[in-house]
């Protein structure tokens, strides 16, 4: 049974696929979600990424037996399978297409970074408790929650409920399990307005301008704006919005 269940299509779906051990990451799951994320395309054939757990749990961290091993490692091997495993948020992180997570039960340590989840669903960043430390996932958990947060919850390890996780800005959306479907729904009908290259380009934009001065990006604004306005999808849209009819690709 692989680790990582992918249901490809214009929405592909993702499923991490370890419910015997609530779907925590091994070196399997981390090199299938690596891999995938580097396949995605960026022709506009997949639309939207929705990323669920397998069970009743989305995402415990960290495999307990993968921990074993590393009981062993040298400082080297560390270092390597540290540098594997941030790759693999680095190219999540920069998948083309948005990304809708699906959360359920508990998401805890390198599983806690999400969208649309049920209000039942415990986060946590626990890394500190096992007496080790939320490296990996450090630059996108600040980036999504703000230094203060950040240390507030991955120094004490804290585990803390969705309501509180949308309080801070790690959770857009949180909904009673039996909403869960229909929240990740009506994200994906807004996605699939909006221009495929426009929503990659926005992507690389933001990474690229975030924690930056304004007059520091114009040069990168301005040329993005006007790059994207003579693209296919740039012009198409401009027209489609002056003669009243539907985009291209919408149809």
């Amino acid at each position: 049974m692989p680790a990582l269940q992918i249901t490809s299509g214009p929405v592909t779906t993702l499923t991490l696929n370890r419910p015997d051990v609530r779907n925590a990451f091994n070196e399997e799951l981390i090199g299938a979600l690596s891999d995938f994320a580097k396949s995605v395309p960026t022709d506009g054939s997949v639309r939207a990424v929705v990323l669920s757990g397998a069970g009743s749990v989305f995402c415990a961290g960290a495999d307990v037996q993968w921990m074993a091993k590393m009981v062993d490692y040298s400082h080297e091997e560390n270092l390597a399978d540290a540098r594997t495993a941030a790759s693999m948020f680095l190219a999540m992180d920069s998948i083309p297409v948005p990304v809708i997570a699906r959360v359920q039960g508990a998401a805890l340590g390198g599983g806690a970074g999400l969208a649309a989840v049920c209000e039942d669903a415990i986060f946590g960043f626990t890394e500190v408790v096992l007496g080790i430390l939320p490296a990996m996932i450090s630059p996108y958990v600040v980036s999504k929650i703000g230094l203060s947060a950040a240390r507030e919850l991955c120094l004490n390890g804290a585990r803390f409920t969705a309501a509180r996780a949308k309080e801070i800005g790690l959770v857009h959306e949180v909904v009673t399990a039996e909403r869960l479907d229909l929240a990740v729904d009506r994200h994906l009908q807004q996605f699939r307005k909006a221009a495929p290259s426009a929503i990659a380009a926005t992507k690389r934009l933001l990474r690229e301008v975030a924690g930056r001065r304004p007059a520091d990006v114009m040069a990168i604004t301005v040329d993005a704006i006007a790059r994207q306005r003579v693209s296919p999808e740039g012009q198409d849209g401009l027209r489609a919005f002056l003669e009243k009819r539907p985009p291209k690709w919408l149809a």
